[in-house]
């Protein structure tokens, strides 16, 4: 029996993120009664609506990349068409070298093209030095490859530690020194692999875009946040006939009678799922949840795979809130601006939120919201200090930067604990083991940040793959797992 696309069978979907939640909703959309089980007492994940100082703002990830589809599709089948917001303003600066500097345009993740693409951003060596890149003999990359190590060695660190650490810092809070070049930026392996200069696999990226003729915002928002979203697609997967229950963590994971086992009858179920003192039986069961749990509730019918998943490593970081008068508040122009973490400085973003959305700044002009973000992998002493220190090290670098010296209305700090997973060097390796394993187990599937980007859509894809993987089509978690949806921002970080 197929468990989705007849209206027939149970599928139980464990953990209600964005993924979870998406694949409860392709399930409910083709009549599959399907159960939604999440540890915690609200649905979302790192999609958190809040307010401060009476305005409404996201708490965590504020944007998801339009160029794809499978985000801005799921809201619009959410109801939220009319909500769909691109940002106000996408000019943003990059703090480095002293001064805020626009951020500079013709780069894939910090890449240029040309060294005249980074002017005013590097030295006058780190630009000469990006020039003797169509210079230096081929760089093999073999199967994978830090995306700093081979930047650094085609043009320099100037271009890593001033630009691509940043961005690829807002995505992962991570390392580009260890970061997967093919699981975080696979558009600029694939060039990569068959250009011997790496300016020159750029500009053919670039190229081949123009060619596209994208149209229409890069990234998009909604009106109200986009933790507006989760609770949305929840109604809708209740309104389809879904259901999702809070507060129910799981506990245990079992096989049941499998078909074709001795034992087995028409109509046994094939998946025991136990969620405190809840014993459900579902014909099949996804798993939607960070990289240690699935790792737990694996560990008895898939030890290989829950093996692979714990060693998933993830980065904790914090978003700090700060609400201001309007009234006599100069800020510079933009929507924001990154912070390299080799200036030294501790916070590694802020967004101007007020004047990247225009919805948060006409539910009080008078009002004007920042935000900032702190915490890298690895670092554990920023993230251990009280919430007023973060408020106050946010404010004492953001006067460096912009000369706001106002005392804010009203401020909140949000931590995200283990909140990104890491893609180091052989993820999509480590990815492809894992569905290989799994692959042994018939009704179940993963999807989730852990596996195929980070980004919304990146994790609503991975979802539908999942749902699609339960009817017997795996062409979805094939190309996913050969071509990773990056969508490079959006996910918690700035």
């Amino acid at each position: 029996m197929s468990a989705t696309g007849t209206g027939t069978g149970h599928v139980v979907v464990v953990g209600a993120g964005i993924a979870g939640l998406a694949a409860a909703h392709r399930l409910a959309l083709s009549g599959t009664r399907v159960t939604v089980l999440e540890a915690s007492g609200r649905v979302g994940g790192k999609l958190l609506p809040g307010e401060i100082a009476g305005v409404r703002v996201d708490l965590g990830a504020e944007s998801m990349l339009a160029r794809r589809p499978e985000a801005v599709t799921l809201a619009r089948e959410a109801g939220l068409a009319a909500r769909l917001q691109p940002p106000a303003t996408a000019a943003a600066s990059i703090w480095t070298r002293g001064a805020l500097r626009p951020m500079p345009k013709g780069h894939v993740m910090g890449v240029p093209g040309t060294a005249a693409a980074l002017a005013g951003v590097l030295s006058d060596e780190g630009l000469a030095r990006v020039g003797r890149d169509a210079e230096l003999p081929r760089t093999e990359i073999g199967d994978d490859v830090a995306v700093g190590e081979y930047v650094a060695a085609r043009l320099g660190r100037e271009v890593v530690d001033r630009l691509v650490e940043p961005l690829l810092g807002g995505v992962y809070a991570g390392d580009a020194y260890r970061i997967s070049m093919r699981s975080a930026v696979p558009q600029l392996f694939e060039a990569a692999r068959t250009h011997a200069s790496l300016t020159a696999a750029v500009r053919d990226i670039q190229a081949r875009a123009a060619a596209a003729r994208q149209t229409g915002p890069v990234f998009m928002g909604i009106e109200g946040g986009v933790g507006r979203l989760p609770l949305a697609v929840a109604e809708s997967v209740r309104a389809l006939g879904g259901e999702i229950l809070t507060g129910a963590p799981v506990t245990e994971l079992r096989r049941t009678a499998p078909p074709g086992s001795a034992g087995a009858r028409t109509g046994d179920t094939a998946w025991r799922v136990v969620a405190g003192e809840r014993v459900l039986h579902a014909d099949a069961v996804v798993v939607a949840v960070p990289a240690p749990v699935a790792a737990r509730l694996l560990t008895a019918e898939a030890p290989a795979a829950a093996a692979e998943l714990a060693a998933v490593e993830y980065a904790s970081m914090a978003l700090v809130t700060l609400a201001y008068r309007r009234a006599g508040l100069a800020l510079p122009e933009g929507s924001g601006f990154l912070v390299p973490p080799v200036d030294g400085h501790t916070i590694k973003a802020s967004t101007f939120a007020s004047r990247k959305w225009g919805w948060i700044a006409e539910e009080d002009p008078d009002v004007v919201v920042l935000r900032t973000s702190v915490g890298r992998h690895g670092e554990t002493e920023i993230l251990g200090r009280e919430d007023a220190d973060l408020v106050e090290v946010s404010r004492h670098d953001l006067r460096e930067a912009t000369g706001l010296d106002a005392v804010p209305l009203a401020s909140r700090v949000t931590r995200w604990t283990d909140g990104l997973p890491q893609y180091p060097v052989g993820h999509h390796a480590r990815v492809r083991r894992i569905r290989e394993h799994l692959a042994k187990l018939p009704g179940l599937a993963v999807c989730g940040a852990p596996y195929d980007g980070v980004g919304i859509p990146a994790c609503v894809a991975s979802a539908h793959a999942a749902v699609d993987q339960l009817g017997g089509d795996l062409r979805g978690v094939a190309e996913l797992t050969a071509h990773p949806v990056q969508s490079l921002h959006g996910g918690a970080g700035e």
